[in-house]
């Protein structure tokens, strides 16, 4: 692709250069192409995907991304994006029946599931003291299953129009009391109600870790587009949905680069106009979109520029504070020689403390545990079984234990490789090995056997994901919604649109440019060139992948009588 300098604004600027080929930067360049822009991705890893992604080890595919993917399913503007994007066409999307399962240390468990009905006949049976509160919760959750309907996704309100923004409104009307009354109450606070201590815990993890800072909407949000069969797991995982959406792209017509990272952003006149490369080399573009982490975008990309008071605030004080940032995951993949068909879907087992001291970063005492071969058969060989167990995840102190770089770059046969295993201190391995053995014993006590059938093991600490994808402490959704930095994120971009103070031809896609998961980092990827389509005088244009049918639905029953295999099971499972 021939890239040309932005010349006076009377020239239309046709191309574009995309930093990152996560799902923003991917969602972004499906887009661009939809309306006649010259498009080249560049990415430092050898994969599509960025945090949406999975790798092989042994014969096993470990998946470390989708446990849930919202918008899988019709009937809400989520869907319409990934039909877009041609990410579920051709795919079986897979629902459990249960949501998550949350086992408290005595080993009874509270079942969410997503279907109302059913949840409030199972927490009644639990707790018959809470069926007022578990009521309310319920009802709560039937208005949310209309609400999705009407949930914008397609259209940034920062373009909508005054009669827009009203119609919007106007569909909320009839689900405003349950909106309202949902987002003004942290889930701590509501679940403090429950009179039975199981569920005035259990509450809080039905997202599967606990998130102090969020408001009951959200658990709603997800449960309701559960029940909606719209939050399930599509066929081929999550490098499988990454996969689909590069080969839409292509088939666009796009171009893509691999092992090509970016050091700066070119900026001439205060108009960025292309990128420097960690070999030297320089790429000229109309247009620059950055859909990589936000503090490196603006930090070391631009050296702090063309931040104005606002982003200043944000990217040199706010994303220091505590809570600001998701945190990262410690991960254990397990691959296993045989079925384990007691194992759930997807259980967070509450801890005591002494077992929880074991996990270095632990953020709660708590870690969330998926037999994940339910989701993704088509991953491993037949027969076994992969187990994936992670927890919330602090990365100082496995910074404390290391000193050394978090990534390097090497050249192996005249190639430049940015994602490369770096050397850490004895503190570092040994850590990890301590948090591997204390979670395999962990579930040696509630699975026997497993211990002897593992075959393949692999474990990955928020330093693991800072080397793939240079995330910020090695976040894997950015900005937290509900606190300071998420809400003045939204702000900023409702007011001002995902640009730069001062910088012209520059613009930023992905997480980092919204808060939320995967549906928001392809939701944004519209949203970018819905701006870039206006401040063109374009108009902005979109189409459904039709190289592939409508992806099909199935729904798993989860058994709710056998707990763990060395567990008794309490009342009400």
């Amino acid at each position: 692709m021939t890239h040309r300098t932005t010349g006076s604004p009377r020239e239309p600027r046709e191309s574009m250069i995309i930093i990152g080929g996560g799902l923003g930067g991917l969602s972004t360049g499906c887009y661009a192409r939809m309306n006649g822009y010259r498009t080249r991705i560049l990415e430092m890893h050898e994969l599509p995907g960025g945090c949406c992604t999975a790798w092989e080890r042994g014969g096993f595919t470990l998946d470390a991304c989708v446990s849930w993917l919202l918008g899988s399913g019709p009937g809400n503007e989520m869907h319409q994006i990934w039909l877009e994007l041609g990410a579920l066409q051709g795919k079986e999307i897979r629902h459990f029946d249960v949501f998550n399962i949350v086992r408290g240390q005595d080993g009874r468990a509270v079942h969410f599931y997503s279907d109302p009905d059913r949840l409030e006949a199972h927490l009644i049976a639990l707790s018959p003291a809470d069926a007022r509160t578990v009521r309310r919760f319920c009802n709560q959750l039937r208005s949310f299953r209309k609400a999705l309907a009407v949930y914008p996704f397609l259209k940034p309100v920062g373009l909508m129009g005054r009669l827009e923004r009203w119609r919007m409104l106007a569909s909320f009307v009839p689900y405003v009391n349950a909106v309202r009354t949902t987002i003004t109450v942290l889930m701590t606070e509501y679940s403090a109600k429950f009179q039975d201590p199981l569920l005035r815990e259990a509450f809080n993890f039905i997202l599967y870790e606990k998130h102090p800072n969020f408001p009951v909407l959200p658990f709603h949000f997800q449960l309701a587009s559960h029940a909606n069969l719209s939050a399930g797991v599509p066929e081929g995982g999550s490098l499988g949905l990454a996969r689909s959406i590069e080969a839409r792209y292509r088939r666009l017509g796009g171009e893509i680069s691999y092992n090509t990272k970016v050091e700066t952003v070119i900026v001439e006149d205060d108009r960025a106009v292309g990128v420097r490369l960690s070999d030297g080399s320089e790429l000229r573009a109309d247009i620059v979109v950055s859909a990589c982490d936000g503090y490196t975008t603006t930090m070391k990309f631009l050296k702090g520029a063309y931040l104005g008071e606002e982003y200043r605030k944000l990217y040199t004080e706010t994303i220091h504070e505590p809570g600001m940032v998701f945190p990262g995951y410690f991960t254990l993949f397990l691959g296993l020689s045989r079925p384990f068909p007691e194992g759930d879907p997807c259980t967070t087992y509450l801890l005591d403390e002494a077992t929880a001291a074991q996990l270095t970063g632990i953020r709660h005492a708590s870690i969330n545990v998926q037999f994940r071969s339910s989701h993704y058969p088509e991953l491993s060989p037949d027969g076994t079984t992969v187990v994936y167990a992670t927890y919330f995840c602090d990365i100082a102190p496995w910074r404390a234990l290391d000193e050394g770089p978090e990534q390097v770059t090497r050249t192996r046969g005249g190639q430049e490789l940015h994602t490369l295993p770096v050397r850490h201190g004895r503190g570092y391995y040994a850590a990890k090995r301590r948090a591997r053995e204390t979670l395999v014993e962990f579930l040696e006590q509630r699975f026997p056997g497993i211990r002897d059938a593992i075959v393949v093991r692999d474990v990955s600490s928020p330093l693991t994901q800072v080397r793939y994808t240079g995330n910020y402490d090695g976040t894997v959704l950015g900005w937290q919604p509900f606190v300071e930095s998420g809400e003045k994120l939204e702000e900023l971009i409702k007011k001002h649109g995902p640009g730069l103070p001062g910088l012209a031809n520059f613009y930023q896609s992905g997480v980092w440019a919204t808060t939320g998961g995967l549906i928001r980092a392809a939701a944004a990827g519209r949203h970018v060139m819905q701006f870039i389509c206006r401040d063109d005088g374009r108009p902005f244009t979109a189409s459904l992948d039709r190289t592939a049918p409508p992806p099909t639905h199935r729904v798993i029953p989860v058994p709710t009588g056998r707990g763990t295999a060395a567990t008794t099971t309490g009342k009400g499972t």
